[in-house]
């Protein structure tokens, strides 16, 4: 019986171990050929050290200011709405919860195109407030529409972590602490806040790391005249063909994402603050 289960198990994580191969293994080797060697497929870290120019430096500063600032953002709008969400209950929350899971099954391309007309200079925005006798809305190709777009994508990914883990609180811990006399901003900053590190850590991460690297969102709401580091490897990979340069600038990026992993694994060791 227990060689029929371990057989079964191995098929059904077949597909995934094929997955995890074909699209995760095999791209990651890729990068790290193309970014640690030049065109003649010698060992050369000019690739790596091309983030130091002036053009990269802006764009990967400017790239850094738009995530903090978007994961800033969504903190602060998801925090108190993952409270309420939790205060209401589950029967009532899970609806609620449903309409933040459902723009993710949407194509996040569509959805920016959507913010795109929303929010250009003859869009459906301005033409209500045009009606309204009320001036005009002018952000978009600018860093403005894009954090505005970062934060419109990304805020679910935000909400859920943090509403996981405060609907997993022990309420007991919650209703000792305002027995002892402890008052309402007592209970938030001594027992619910660091109880909710683990989801503040798994969201920041979330948001900042897709916010770092995203180059749909500034091409389509920040126009060309506003670069970001994920906008500089897709000109290189795409435009100018060069490989080996966008690897190099690529595997700058993943130090970021060691870091979120190294983060999450050291303040969410249980898995209390992941989103599903």
């Amino acid at each position: 019986m227990k060689n029929r289960s371990r057989l079964l198990q191995q098929m059904l994580s077949g597909p995934y171990m094929f997955w995890s191969v074909a699209f995760i293994i095999i791209p990651l080797i890729m990068i790290f050929y193309y970014g640690l060697t030049d065109t003649k497929g010698h060992f050369t870290l000019l690739n790596i050290a091309k983030i130091t120019t002036p053009e990269n430096l802006k764009a990967l500063g400017l790239a850094l200011l738009l995530a903090f600032l978007s994961t800033v953002i969504c903190l602060v709008l998801a925090y108190p709405l993952a409270m309420i969400l939790t205060t209401l209950g589950v029967n009532q929350s899970s609806f609620v919860v449903l309409i933040f899971i459902l723009p993710m099954w949407m194509n996040s391309l569509l959805r920016i195109i959507a913010w795109q007309n929303l929010l250009e200079k003859n869009g459906v925005i301005n033409m209500i407030l045009d009606f309204l006798h009320l001036p005009n809305l002018n952000i978009i190709n600018t860093p403005y529409a894009i954090v505005l777009g970062m934060v419109y994508d990304f805020l679910p990914f935000m909400v859920l972590p943090l509403y996981n883990v405060l609907s997993k609180m022990d309420k007991n811990i919650i209703n000792a602490a305002r027995d002892l006399g402890a008052n309402n901003m007592q209970t938030f900053t001594r027992i619910i806040l660091p109880l909710s590190v683990p989801g503040i850590i798994s969201g920041v991460t979330m948001v900042f790391v897709p916010a770092l690297t995203t180059f749909v969102i500034s091409e389509l709401l920040g126009g060309s005249k506003i670069l970001l580091i994920g906008n500089v490897i897709e000109q290189e990979f795409k435009q100018g063909s060069n490989w080996n340069t966008g690897s190099g600038l690529s595997l700058v990026l993943m130090i970021f994402i060691i870091i979120s992993m190294a983060l999450i694994a050291k303040y969410d060791k249980n898995g209390e603050g992941t989103a599903f």
